[in-house]
């Protein structure tokens, strides 16, 4: 316990340096917001008073994090950034992050949506797609494109298997130290389990999305 505090930075260098998939010029990009608190509880939060913020997504309002995982279509975590909870998912920081040594063609919602970050994206060999709004034209997509679009529900379910399987969202943190050991611990299943992990599988009839079939009685919750 007295050497978690200098414990961080190595877990995410190791991380991001060693256990990281092989960029397969397919990725998908969805951030998930992670809750320090309940938001009536906003006040009276000390742990993370100078580090969370309040942000909105899909789900409505909430206070803490913003977690921006980037898998391939194997479902290996090829990149991450963790940011406060108001920052814009097409923040030109974050993207360079996590996009930094990407090739090919990154999938993502229409929170994604927006023309100056395409641009600069398809100069450096990324193609942004998303699905449009109602109010934008309709698009030709190519058919490949288009099918692997409706899969992006793999990165949705690396985020929903984070947070209800591995726990990475409570309220119980006690310091930002301890915060920061275990989210990379958090990654664990993705990172190590080849087994338990959602991934597209490209088939002569189509693609596929394979989900894990873990319960909630799992040596994760442990």
């Amino acid at each position: 316990m007295e050497l978690s505090g200098c414990a961080p930075l190595p877990l995410f260098l190791y991380t991001q340096g060693f256990r990281r998939g092989n960029p397969s010029g397919i990725s998908f990009i969805g951030s998930t917001p992670l809750k320090a608190c309940h938001n009536r509880r906003i006040y009276s939060h000390k742990v993370f008073k100078t580090r969370a913020a309040r942000g909105k997504s899909s789900a409505g309002w909430f206070y803490g994090f913003k977690l921006h995982p980037v898998i391939n279509d194997r479902g290996e975590l090829c990149s991450f950034c963790l940011t406060p909870g108001n920052v814009d998912d097409r923040n030109a920081d974050v993207i360079d992050k996590v996009c930094r040594e990407l090739k090919g063609k990154r999938f993502g919602d229409r929170g994604y949506i927006c023309q100056e970050l395409f641009e600069r994206l398809y100069a450096r060999g990324v193609q942004l797609i998303t699905r449009i709004k109602k109010t934008m034209k309709n698009k030709l997509m190519d058919m490949r494109d288009k099918l692997l679009l409706r899969k992006r529900a793999v990165i949705e379910s690396v985020n929903d298997f984070l947070k209800s399987i591995c726990q990475a969202e409570h309220s119980r943190r006690r310091s930002l130290s301890n915060f920061l050991v275990n989210l990379p611990g958090q990654y664990r299943p993705i990172v190590f389990c080849r087994i338990n992990r959602p991934f597209v599988v490209f088939t002569k009839k189509g693609l596929c999305l394979s989900l894990p079939s873990i319960s909630s009685n799992s040596r994760y919750d442990k």
